[in-house]
C-alpha cells in the first residue's frame, strides 16, 4: 500500500452549499475540525456518519459535467446504496438534486441525478451492485 484515501474532493461554485447537500444524503458533520486541512469560503468538508470524508473546493467559472455529453464528461461519479429508490429520490430532490436519468421504461436498479453543482451521482437499490 502506498497511500490512504483522505477524502474525495469535488469542484464546485459553492463549497458550503454542496457540503450541506451531501450531509442531507449521508449524515455526518459539515466542517468538523480536522488537523489535515482548514476550512474557509473556498473549502468545505463533510465527515460522513460512515467515516468517509468528502471535500468541496470552490472553482471560479466551474463548468459542471453534462451527462452523458462527451464534450463535458462526468469524470467520476458517486454511487449511494438505498433500500427504496422512490423514497430516496424524493429526499434527494427535496435536498436540491435534479434527475438526469430516472430509468423510465427499464427495470434497472439505479437512477442518475446531479447534485446542485452538476456532479452526477447514482442511487442504487441495496444489493444491486455499482452503476
Amino acid at each position: 500500500m502506498i497511500a490512504e484515501l483522505q477524502c474525495v474532493v469535488l469542484d464546485c461554485p459553492d463549497p458550503l452549499l454542496l457540503a450541506e447537500f451531501y450531509r442531507s444524503l449521508l449524515g455526518g458533520r459539515v466542517n468538523q475540525v480536522d488537523r489535515r486541512w482548514a476550512v474557509d469560503d473556498d473549502w468545505a468538508t463533510l465527515h460522513t456518519a460512515a467515516g468517509t470524508v468528502l471535500a468541496f473546493q470552490r472553482v471560479t467559472d466551474h463548468r459542471p459535467p453534462r451527462w452523458p455529453d462527451p464534450e463535458r464528461p462526468q469524470q467520476f461519479h458517486l454511487d449511494f446504496g438505498v433500500p427504496d429508490l422512490a423514497a430516496a429520490e424524493q429526499e434527494v430532490m427535496a435536498a436540491g438534486a435534479t434527475v438526469l436519468d430516472d430509468g423510465a421504461g427499464t427495470d434497472r436498479p439505479w437512477r442518475i441525478y446531479a447534485d446542485p453543482a452538476g456532479h452526477p451521482f447514482c442511487l442504487v437499490k441495496h444489493g444491486a451492485g455499482p452503476s
